[in-house]
């Protein structure tokens, strides 16, 4: 049976905002206050560190306009930027399987649907996240993904590469600890420009069908459910000795590759 959930569509949100957004709508989500709920964006330039980003991963040149931050997900460096889709589900996975890897899988799935729905055909890599375009002589990636989840409440999410720059990838960072990756873009791909409000509507519709979610969506200017969350710090810390995600009260961190 299909559940309601929130959509809130967002345009060029800094990423610092738009994840203490994420961290309220997660404490809300948590206590029942509001559904599920995604969030779909832009972000101006940022470079996010993962909890296993590594020395050497950076070599942004001196003077590039770009801010570099650290965040809770797990995996190593990535970069945003506008012209990329992103996608922050905040959704409580007691609803959806509490299986980490699934729900893994589940988002790659929405990524595939999402391309093809715009005539791009995309697949999985065997043991790495993220979606790939297997353009000889190799693969290049089109979409990255790293989570984060506590107590079963998801945060962080995929970033799809619609038309942007792709140099940044390479020439600013290691992105996702992969130094041999390429990287192309669904403008690439068709050869022709697209605007991210064009792959908007195809991502709602895959998540939702993924997912089994029927999506209303949440004016950007109301801020429902958005209020002072007392239990809000408990939920996004990392608590000391934290499981796996075979226990709800776990946390679990999956890499953007």
């Amino acid at each position: 049976m299909s559940r309601g959930a929130y959509l809130l569509n967002l345009g060029r949100v800094p990423y610092g905002e738009a994840w203490d957004l994420q961290r309220s709508l997660a404490a809300a989500v948590s206590q029942g206050a509001v559904p599920d709920t995604v969030m779909l964006l832009e972000h101006p330039p940022v470079i996010t560190l993962g909890r296993r980003t590594e020395e050497g991963e950076l070599h942004v040149p001196e003077g590039a306009e770009v801010e570099i931050l650290e965040t809770d997900r797990g995996g190593k460096s990535t970069y945003h930027g506008p012209g990329q889709l992103v996608c922050y589900p905040i959704l409580d996975l007691t609803r959806h399987g509490q299986d980490v890897k699934r729900y893994c899988r589940d988002l790659e799935e929405a990524l595939i649907r999402t391309l093809e729905a715009v005539g791009v055909e995309a697949t999985r890599i065997e043991g790495l996240t993220g979606i790939w375009v297997d353009n000889p002589p190799f693969p290049k990636k089109i979409a990255s993904i790293g989570v984060h989840i506590t107590k079963w409440v998801t945060t962080h999410g995929y970033a799809l590469n619609v038309d942007l720059d792709t140099a940044p990838f390479t020439e600013w960072i290691t992105a996702c600890g992969l130094a041999d990756a390429s990287f192309t873009t669904i403008a690439d791909e068709l050869g022709r420009s697209i605007e991210v409000d064009e792959i908007r509507p195809h991502a709602a519709a895959a998540l939702a069908d993924v997912f089994d979610l029927t999506f209303e969506d949440l004016p950007a200017d109301e801020g429902a459910g958005l209020w002072p969350q007392p239990i809000h710090e408990q939920l996004t810390a990392k608590p000391t000795g934290a499981t796996s995600a075979g226990t709800a009260q776990g946390v679990e961190q999956v890499p953007a590759r």
